[in-house]
């Protein structure tokens, strides 16, 4: 049972994708400057890495490796998420037109997420079973969360805040960004 929490722990602090990793950087700037849109798209690619995790290792078990032709593994993969992703858009579409229409374009770029191919492609080269492939899908996704929540946070304090000319918008946003990633760089003595 440890050895989950481990994973758990691990990728969503030790290994966070974002502060750690640098995976979804574009998503992480773009969609963090209000906490409506950040827990929407976070909402959405917990959804959707964990579906694409869960799908890709099955398709790797059940099809790509039986039939070696783990070489289309990369292509396969991002077809999964692609229409998983259209799923979701739909769906928000459909649910929640305030949220579709600010999250904008990067609603359909989470297919592009480096985050979401990643963890798919990681979880087969780790030889993850079901279970650990839905608990590191789940915290790497639940850590892209975190990471947008707690930017999109210090954001909006920040837009309240007397700035210098020189460091106001991208500026102060790219430099926070560097302190929080080095302060979960701090997590890292916590697991192997």
């Amino acid at each position: 049972m440890t050895h989950y929490f481990y994973i758990l722990i691990g990728v969503l602090l030790v290994h966070n994708f974002v502060f750690s990793q640098f995976l979804g950087i574009c998503p992480f700037l773009g969609v963090s400057r209000r906490l409506e849109t950040a827990l929407g798209m976070g909402m959405s690619v917990i959804f959707v890495v964990v579906l694409s995790s869960v799908a890709a290792f099955l398709i790797n078990r059940w099809i790509l490796t039986p039939y070696h032709i783990q070489y289309l593994k990369t292509v396969v993969f991002i077809l999964v998420i692609a229409a998983l992703v259209q799923l979701v858009e739909m769906v928000i579409q459909k649910t929640s037109p305030v949220l579709y229409q600010a999250l904008g374009i990067y609603l359909p770029l989470i297919t592009t997420n480096c985050i979401v191919l990643g963890v798919a492609v990681l979880i087969t080269q780790k030889g993850f079973n079901l279970l650990e492939t839905i608990i590191y899908s789940f915290g790497a996704s639940a850590g892209f969360l975190l990471a947008l929540v707690l930017f999109s946070g210090i954001r909006e304090r920040l837009e309240l805040s007397d700035i210098p000319w020189a460091f106001r918008g991208t500026t102060i946003a790219l430099i926070t960004a560097g302190i929080l990633s080095l302060s979960f760089m701090g997590f890292s003595g916590l697991v192997r």
